[in-house]
C-alpha cells in the first residue's frame, strides 16, 4: 500500500474510491477506506456476483452510515458473464437504486450487454433521484445521453488507451468534460502503456492524458474537471 500511494502522488492522484463488489468483503473495503484520509469506498454486490450472494435494503443502508462510504454499488446488470433466467439480478439491481434513494448516495452502475434493460430499471426505480455513474462505460453514444439525462457521469477508464478502441475514443471525444469522470477499475484493464499488467490508482492518469489528446485540450483541464466532478457527485472530502 506505500507502494500504491507513492505512484498516487507522484502521479498527481490525490483520492481513490474503494469499490465494494460484495457485502461479505465490505468490512475490509470499509477498513481500507477508514486507514488513509484520502480514500473512500461505496457498499454494493457487483452484478457478476451470483443469485447466493444476498443482500437486503437494509444492509445496504447499515453499511452507507459508515462515514467514509459516499455511494452504493458497484451494481447494474451483465447479461455477457451470467446467463438463464437473471429476474434475481435485476431485482438486487432495484434494490441498489432504492437504498440509493433512500440514504441520499448516489450509485456506481456497472451494465454490459444489458443497457436496454439497464435503463429501463433506471427508469423505473427513479434513479435519477439518486444519481451516479456509469462506470467504466463502454456503451453507445445513446446510452451515454440516456444516463446523462438522468443525471448521471459517465466514466472511463483504461480501455479508452486502448489502440482499436475507436468507437470510445470518439464518444470521449464528442462528450462535454462536465459529466465525464475517470477511473482504473484496478486491478483490472491498465491502460497503455502499462496494459497487460496490474493496475494501480496512480495510473489514472494516463487516461486522463489519453482524454485530453482526444479533446485537444491541456491534461491540467481535464485533470481539474475530472476532479471537480468526482467531489460534486461523491460528496467526498477534498
Amino acid at each position: 500500500m506505500d507502494a500504491v500511494r507513492a505512484e498516487m502522488s507522484a502521479n498527481g492522484v490525490t483520492h481513490a474510491l474503494c469499490v465494494s463488489v460484495s457485502m461479505q468483503e465490505f468490512p475490509k473495503v470499509a477498513a481500507l477506506a477508514g486507514a488513509y484520509p484520502n480514500f473512500c469506498a461505496s457498499a454494493g454486490v457487483h452484478p457478476d456476483h451470483d443469485a447466493q450472494d444476498l443482500v437486503t435494503e437494509a444492509e445496504l443502508l447499515r453499511a452507507a452510515a459508515h462515514p467514509k462510504v459516499v455511494a452504493i454499488g458497484e451494481t447494474g446488470l451483465d447479461y455477457y458473464r451470467q446467463s438463464g433466467d437473471l429476474e434475481w439480478q435485476r431485482s438486487r439491481f432495484r434494490l441498489h437504486i432504492r437504498a440509493a434513494r433512500q440514504c441520499g448516495k448516489p450509485l456506481i452502475i456497472h451494465t454490459r450487454e444489458a443497457a436496454a434493460d439497464t435503463l429501463r430499471i433506471m427508469r423505473e426505480e427513479c434513479a435519477d433521484q439518486a444519481g451516479g455513474v456509469m462506470h467504466c462505460f463502454t456503451g453507445t453514444r445513446e446510452v451515454a445521453e440516456a444516463a446523462m439525462a438522468m443525471g448521471f457521469y459517465i466514466s472511463f477508464s483504461g480501455i479508452v488507451t486502448f489502440r482499436k478502441a475507436t468507437d470510445l475514443k470518439e464518444l470521449a471525444r464528442l462528450l462535454p468534460l462536465d459529466r465525464l469522470l475517470i477511473e482504473t477499475d484496478s486491478p483490472y484493464l491498465a491502460p497503455a502503456p502499462y496494459r497487460g499488467k496490474t493496475n494501480r490508482p496512480g495510473l489514472v492518469k494516463f487516461v486522463a492524458e489519453e482524454i485530453a489528446k482526444l479533446k485537444g485540450l491541456p491534461v491540467a483541464e481535464v485533470a481539474a474537471a475530472t476532479s471537480d466532478n468526482f467531489f460534486r457527485l461523491f460528496k467526498a472530502k477534498r
